[in-house]
């Protein structure tokens, strides 16, 4: 393979509201953290672990408007993207680095009633999976008197 990827999928909770900029040529850009957890069982003293990693999240134009219109604090989203490093000047003087995620695709996967209360119940709740316009069936019964398979 001759090409290169940069993609990201995440999964995750808002940890914070919206922040929206606009800017003197009509686009705007708008900055969220999303937070991802990793739960798993400590082998020596049983007790549950939860590791949280955070994401910096960047969505550009109508898609930012949207997600600023319609997320909040806690609500679960799909977002998809590419990793960007950036690096600018602090008021200090040092030089700062960050890793963001420039989305460009999303799925709300809140419903706007649940509100606030998915970040704490993040753990127990069922997962959500983007959805196809495709109609799934039940499989056909199979007549076993026909099948010729040796098991």
């Amino acid at each position: 393979m001759s090409g290169t990827l940069n993609k990201v999928m995440l999964i995750g909770h808002l940890g914070d509201e919206v922040k929206i900029h606009y800017f003197e040529g009509g686009g705007c850009i708008a900055r969220f953290p999303l937070a991802t957890n990793e739960t798993y069982t400590n082998r020596q003293t049983g007790e549950k672990v939860t590791n949280t990693d955070w994401h910096n999240i960047v969505v550009r134009n109508k898609a930012a408007e949207v997600c600023e219109k319609y997320l909040g604090k806690g609500d679960k989203i799909y977002v998809e993207g590419r990793l960007k490093n950036r690096q600018w000047q602090g008021e200090d003087g040092n030089t700062r680095y960050t890793t963001e995620v420039h989305v460009q695709d999303f799925t709300f996967l809140s419903n706007k009633n649940e509100g606030q209360s998915n970040a704490q119940d993040a753990a127990t709740s069922k997962p959500v999976a983007k959805t196809s316009n495709s109609v799934t069936s039940e499989p056909a019964p199979v007549d076993e008197q026909d099948d010729d398979l040796p098991f």
